[in-house]
Parts: C-alpha cells; sequence; structure tokens
C-alpha cells in the first residue's frame, strides 16, 4: 500500500500533470490553472476518533494560488476498487481543509487574527478500474439505511446530501483522452484500452515522467511486468514513449520464457514446448493470454485449450 501511495503521488506531484487532470476535468480542457499558480497543499490532517487521535491523509492535493491569493484547493483521490465510504472518506478530507480557514495566525503585534482568505475546496475522485462501473455510493444518502418511507423523507429535508466527484478514467471518452496534455493521456488511455479491448498497445508520444507513469501503472493494475521498464530506466537506459516499454517488456518476457523453457526440458523450437513456455509467461502475468496467443500463432480459445489456461 505504501509504494502504491509513493507512485500515486510521484506523478500527480508534478504540477503539469495535476494542473492537466484539473483542467480536463472540471474546465473541459481550457488551460484555466497555470502550473506556475500552483502550490504544494498539506495532505494530512487529523481527526478525534472514538478512542484516540487519528491521522488522515489525501493522496495529492494543491492550492492553486494567483497574485498570491489563494482561489481554491484541489484533491486528488486514486481508487482502483469502489468503495461504500468514499462519501464519508471525501468529507472528512473536505471538512478538515475548510477548518483550515477558521484557524487562528499571529500577527506582527502579537495577536491573534484570522485567516481573511475563504476559497471552495474540491475532490476529485478518480476511479481506475476497467472491468465494470463503479457500483457503490456516491453521495451520503447513498450510503444510509433509511428507515421507513414517513421518517425517511422527514429526515431527509435536515440531511445535507455530499456528492462524490467521481470520473471513471477507464470509461472516459475518446475526446477527454486526448483533451489530457499531460503523461496523465497515458495513464487514461491504458485503461480505456484495457476496458474495450482487453490488451493495451502503446503510444510513439513522447514520455515527459516516464518511469513515474510506468510505476503507477503497474500499482495500480498489480501488474509485475511494469517493473521491468522501470528497472531498465535506473539501469540508466532512456525510455521515451510507451511502445519502447512495451519492446522491453515483451523482450524481456521472451528471455525469460527461453530460460523457463530450457531449465524444464522444453525444446522452445517444437511448437507444444513453445506454447507450454508462452504459458509459463501468462501464469507469471508476464505476458497476457492475447499476447501469448499471436507469438504462437494460434487463436487466443485454440492456445488457451493447448497450454490448459481456463
Amino acid at each position: 500500500m505504501a509504494g502504491k501511495d509513493m507512485a500515486e503521488k510521484a506523478l500527480e506531484a508534478y504540477d503539469d500533470v495535476f494542473s492537466d487532470i484539473v483542467n480536463n476535468l472540471i474546465f473541459n480542457g481550457k488551460n484555466v490553472v497555470l502550473e506556475s499558480e500552483l502550490e504544494q497543499g498539506r495532505e494530512r490532517s487529523i481527526y478525534q476518533g472514538e478512542q484516540t487521535l487519528r491521522e488522515q491523509e489525501r493522496d495529492s492535493s494543491k492550492y492553486w494560488k494567483h497574485n498570491n491569493i489563494r482561489i481554491a484547493f484541489f484533491g486528488l483521490e486514486n481508487e482502483t476498487q469502489a468503495e461504500d465510504d468514499m462519501p464519508f472518506r471525501v468529507i472528512g478530507y473536505d471538512g478538515a481543509a475548510y477548518r483550515d480557514q477558521i484557524s487562528y495566525k499571529i500577527n506582527n503585534s502579537g495577536k491573534r487574527q484570522k485567516h481573511m482568505t475563504r476559497y471552495p475546496v474540491i475532490t476529485l475522485v478518480l476511479y481506475f478500474g476497467y472491468k465494470q462501473h463503479w457500483d457503490k455510493a456516491r453521495s451520503l444518502y447513498d450510503v444510509f439505511n433509511w428507515p421507513d418511507s414517513n421518517s425517511n423523507d422527514n429526515m431527509r429535508s435536515f440531511i445535507n446530501d455530499y456528492r462524490i466527484n467521481l470520473f471513471e478514467i477507464a470509461f472516459l471518452s475518446d475526446e477527454q483522452v486526448a483533451g489530457f496534455t499531460s503523461d496523465f493521456k497515458f495513464v487514461a488511455d491504458f485503461f480505456v484500452q484495457m476496458r474495450k479491448y482487453g490488451e493495451y498497445r502503446g503510444s510513439t508520444e513522447k514520455l515527459c515522467h516516464a518511469r513515474e507513469v510506468l510505476q503507477l501503472m503497474g500499482y495500480l493494475t498489480n501488474d509485475d511486468r511494469f517493473s521491468i521498464a522501470t528497472d531498465t530506466i535506473d539501469d540508466g537506459k532512456e525510455i521515451t514513449n510507451m511502445c519502447e516499454a512495451l519492446d522491453i517488456i515483451e523482450a524481456r518476457g521472451e528471455k525469460r520464457g527461453i530460460a523457463i523453457g530450457e531449465k524444464r526440458g522444453i525444446v522452445i523450437g517444437e511448437k507444444r514446448g513453445f506454447v507450454k513456455a508462452l504459458s509459463e509467461l501468462v501464469k507469471d502475468g508476464i505476458l497476457s493470454v492475447s499476447d501469448a496467443a499471436k507469438r504462437a500463432d494460434m487463436s487466443i480459445s485454440s492456445f488457451m485449450t493447448e497450454a490448459g489456461i481456463k
């Protein structure tokens, strides 16, 4: 979990990525929030639990400032699974950020004075699941177990609903994905392709933050294959686009497949042995079933039957 959080923060910490996400999802692609106007936000806050003080931490946050005046506070929350408690979490984060605005500071005379600036707090929930839509609560009303209808109607008028700003990245339109101008475009494109086609074909567009993009994809998908590419970057090799990254992953996978085959006495030149070696790569998460079938020059169903994959 700690590694995943660090990967999310590493990419979204870049001002070009953060402003791009905000501009595309909130302002429909208009360049409203400039990189130069962003300032790191306070991501940790304390609240009173049932028995002790507890800490809550946002995934990523920044202040939007203009002429040294805070205009808004933006928070990003990255989710790979839908959960009913999300409205509770978001209202906790936002409440803490609003609470900060009524705190006091000590002026030059040593007296307490209120912070005069007031600004809105906006949290975006980025959902990266691609196999199905978010099917859990989207607001406080969705969380509660309401009693009978009469009491229900009476209570609702006294309860402020709190809606989360949910964006299902894998279900964005092609126009929305094209609207991203930072490396987040490659992240969004990956999840959209996985939803549509069940596999990902890279792009030759230039990556600015290659390591952070690949690391984030690895953690969001729990796919160890991306670590092959990040390890290559750590070894000093530059990766300039996603096609290069996929080539490195596949090349390393092929070498590993040959090694597996030799170790188990498999003759790679024989069809059955080759399929067996490829099936091991699928089981180890190095190749997808479709990629393996393509390499074996077989249909997916034939490959799965021959390889004994259910």
